[in-house]
């Protein structure tokens, strides 16, 4: 049984441009007292073949955690472009927007992010060099990917045999089978639990 359950993640500010900050507001509930924060997470998939262009946007701790509900908003900067190929600038990737205990992953919601230019002969002909102020980024927010990982809550309990599932038994939310743009995130993104309430 979770601790925490994610009840709503809404996208703020969106479609915006590139290099606009990201916002996410973000709701949960905790069922259950914890001695640690929650560590929240915001990666941007800089490129689907290689994770070395993957870029921590942003990285908080929000506690303390207590029986009870809770809202916030996580901003974040852009992803730095020149940490970026060229051809990966423009066209779809990923967004993933992760929560962890003690260094213990147990959400992990995935957004499609689709950047184009807002000029339409800017489209039709894109230059060589990629305009970063001309394109519009927009978070596709309708179908989010959600894996759901079970852990151990209370590690410090561990020794009454309480202990983390393994990942093979994260539950899937949407029901869509496909992965995602990055290989490396094709087995944990679909996935979620039933009780998800609409990330």
């Amino acid at each position: 049984m979770t601790a925490v359950n994610v009840t709503n993640v809404a996208v703020l500010d969106n479609p915006s441009t590139f290099g606009s900050p990201f916002k996410f507001e973000i709701s949960y509930e905790c069922v259950d007292a914890l001695k640690e924060d929650l560590e929240w997470k915001l990666i941007y998939v800089g490129s689907a073949e290689d994770e070395t262009y993957d870029q921590l946007l942003e990285s908080v701790f929000v506690g303390p955690v207590n029986l009870g509900t809770y809202r916030f908003v996580l901003q974040a900067d852009p992803p730095d472009p020149a940490r970026i190929r060229q051809e990966d600038i423009i066209g779809v990737t990923v967004l993933l927007l992760t929560c962890s205990y003690v260094g213990q992953e147990f959400i992990r919601i995935g957004y499609y992010v689709n950047n184009e230019y807002d000029d339409e002969k800017l489209k039709e002909q894109p230059p060589q060099t990629v305009l970063i102020d001309k394109i519009q980024r927009n978070i596709l927010t309708d179908k989010p990917r959600v894996t759901k990982f079970p852990i151990n809550f209370h590690p410090e309990n561990s020794e009454t045999g309480e202990q983390a599932l393994p990942p093979d038994n994260a539950t899937e939310a949407d029901g869509n089978k496909e992965g995602l743009p990055s290989p490396k995130y094709e087995e944990g993104l679909p996935k979620n639990g039933p009780d998800e309430g609409g990330a």
